[in-house]
């Protein structure tokens, strides 16, 4: 119980900035994924590039998590159908890797319309929040990218540590 209650303060201090949660349409669809769960090149390359970083600034490098990987690509798909960049949803998806990866604390960064990976990961760095949240105290992490039908890409990274 303590530990529930601590999860869910440090989940309300981190992400009050965020959007406010909204109801997805069909929240048994929100993961029900068709996730490969092997990165593409290009995630590959945002994975390591984002651990090259927490390592030239004294921070651990992360490892894979496929099951944040399904998870960021359902929310991906979420952001693509809304046509939007959020944070809807994220206690559900907290929760989910809770269940599934016995996270005790998650954490996320999207972004949208980069060409490049270093403009996303440039983009992090230069906000504190995301910043914050690419030098947090996690163990694991994925990152999907998805491109939209206007070729749009859509990305969604979570961080946890067990």
């Amino acid at each position: 119980m303590k530990s529930t209650y601590l999860f869910v303060l440090v989940l309300a201090l981190v992400f009050t900035s965020c959007s406010k949660e909204e109801s997805f349409e069909n929240e048994q669809d929100l993961f029900e994924s068709t996730a490969t769960l092997s990165m593409t090149s290009s995630e590959e390359e945002l994975f390591n590039l984002v651990n090259e970083y927490r390592i030239a600034e004294g921070y651990t490098a992360l490892m894979f998590s496929s099951e944040a990987y399904v998870v960021a690509e359902d929310h991906n798909k979420y952001m693509v159908k809304k046509n939007k960049i959020s944070h809807d949803n994220f206690n559900a998806r907290a929760t989910k890797l809770k269940d599934k990866a016995n996270a005790v604390f998650v954490a996320e960064n999207v972004a949208r319309d980069f060409t490049t990976n270093a403009g996303v990961l440039n983009a992090w760095l230069n906000s504190a929040t995301h910043k914050r949240t690419l030098e947090g105290d996690y163990t694991h992490t994925a990152i999907k990218i998805t491109v939209d039908s206007t070729g749009k890409p859509y990305f969604t990274q979570l961080f946890f540590r067990k």
